[in-house]
């Protein structure tokens, strides 16, 4: 397979600053995929300057060829589902299904946003004192640098291009230095589609600090969107701030996962797996804290460890697999870890636990049951396949425990009674809450 792997910028493919590049590692082989060209401050200047060209005429173009070219980019994504899947795994390591999965959820925003795109809002309204009319319009917001994570390589770019694409908003992308090759790889599809060069611009570098903080102090970069940690967001806001540039921010999560003694069984157990192991455990939205009515805890450990234990650890381009390797060491040992402090503070090993020979960064589906509150992974994010268990009694108590955290962005819920389930999920401090789905 030939890779896309030279900075994409004003339409051309060009090499970084200096002939600067960085190694993209296959998670399952740990051996090279290819070099990627890392860009440097002069790159994010040429990547501003074609952007601010851009904007002039974009701006103006009517939102039915917007529209148009968005929905052109969507055909042109399904057509290539396949392809786009693959990248993805071998970049990132997640099992095909998951990663045609993400790939079918990319796509959608183009068309999502195709249809948005012609949708313009605005107000009048008369001013109380005079009767003046007061027109409100929405206008693009101009150029946005667009700081992308590698858990999902495709769909977190996309999300974010399409709706800047329809506003009428060039960008600047900053994939993560693990993952950059899908987001290059949409590159030409993106001109087959129709839109212009100096719109969507691609910055991989292993020096991203440097060149976002570059970015950002351009007076001609109005807004940042990120997805990511908390501790990188928190940095980012501080920049934006002294800039006064509009942010936009997904950040960590903590994500607790209610069990009540009501709950059918069988849809807490699928629902767990699916809220616990979407994309291995590495996302924002996974479970990370899972507490079950002590009335039911043991059936519940028993059947989730079964699922958990069942499932089949391997590369991840093979088709059979269950569970891919995870992105690299780091995020491997850290998941080690979790479990190793969790034990030794008293944890119940149920299933897995046990590292992986050989090469890859895999990490075996894992359940800890009876898990101490003052193991590390309850109160930082696992993002791996590792699913940490408490009980309770108490209602009261255990919306208490769900919500002492500072992450509060989506929570799960399981129980056959509505009444009983709509006031949970509304005491719940989260943005998302999936009552009786693992899936928000």
């Amino acid at each position: 397979m030939q890779y896309k792997n030279k900075l994409f910028i004003d339409g051309k493919w060009l090499d970084g600053e200096g002939g600067a590049t960085f190694d993209v590692i296959n998670p399952a082989s740990e051996e090279v995929i290819t070099k990627v060209a890392s860009a440097g401050i002069e790159d994010a200047k040429k990547a501003i300057n074609a952007a601010e060209i851009a904007f002039e005429s974009w701006a103006k173009v009517s939102p039915r060829d917007k529209s148009v070219i968005l929905r052109k980019a969507y055909e042109l994504f399904m057509d290539k589902i396949e392809h786009f899947a693959e990248l993805i795994t071998l970049e990132n390591g997640k099992a095909y299904g998951d990663a045609k999965g993400e790939a079918l959820y990319s796509a959608e925003f183009f068309r999502w946003y195709s249809e948005e795109a012609v949708r313009g809002i605005g107000q009048i309204s008369h001013a109380p004192a005079t009767g003046a009319r007061i027109v409100v319009q929405y206008k693009p917001i101009g150029i946005s640098v667009l700081v992308t994570p590698w858990n999902y390589p495709a769909a977190m770019g996309t999300r974010k291009i399409a709706p800047a694409i329809a506003a009428g908003c060039p960008v600047i992308i900053k994939p993560a230095s693990e993952t950059p090759l899908t987001m290059l790889e949409l590159m030409p599809l993106l001109e087959e589609a129709g839109v212009p060069k100096g719109l969507v611009s691609v910055l991989p570098s292993r020096n991203t600090s440097k060149l976002v903080d570059h970015l950002l102090h351009d007076n001609r970069v109005r807004l940042v969107s990120f997805t990511g940690s908390t501790e990188v967001g928190r940095k980012l806001l501080k920049v934006a701030s002294d800039q006064v540039l509009k942010t936009s921010m997904e950040l960590g999560g903590n994500a607790p996962l209610i069990v009540f003694d009501d709950a059918d069984m069988e849809t807490a157990v699928d629902g767990c797996m699916v809220a616990k192991m979407r994309n291995l455990g590495e996302a924002c939205t996974a479970a990370n804290r899972i507490y079950v009515h002590e009335n039911v805890a043991e059936e519940f450990k028993d059947k989730f460890s079964q699922r958990m234990g069942s499932l089949k650890v391997g590369n991840g381009l093979d088709k059979t697999v269950d569970v891919g390797p995870l992105v690299n060491a780091e995020t491997r040992d850290k998941v080690a870890f979790f479990v190793k402090d969790a034990i030794e503070k008293g944890a119940e090993l149920s299933v897995g636990g046990e590292s992986i020979d050989g090469p890859g960064f895999y990490y075996p589906p894992t359940v800890l049951f009876n898990v101490p509150d003052s193991s590390e992974c309850l109160n930082d994010e696992i993002f791996g396949p590792v699913a940490a268990i408490q009980t309770f009694k108490d209602t009261e108590d255990v919306i208490s425990r769900a919500n002492n955290t500072e992450y509060g962005l989506v929570a799960y819920v399981f129980t056959e009674d509505m009444k009983k389930g709509m006031q949970v999920c509304e005491r719940l401090d989260y943005g998302m809450v999936g009552l009786n789905r693992g899936l928000v």
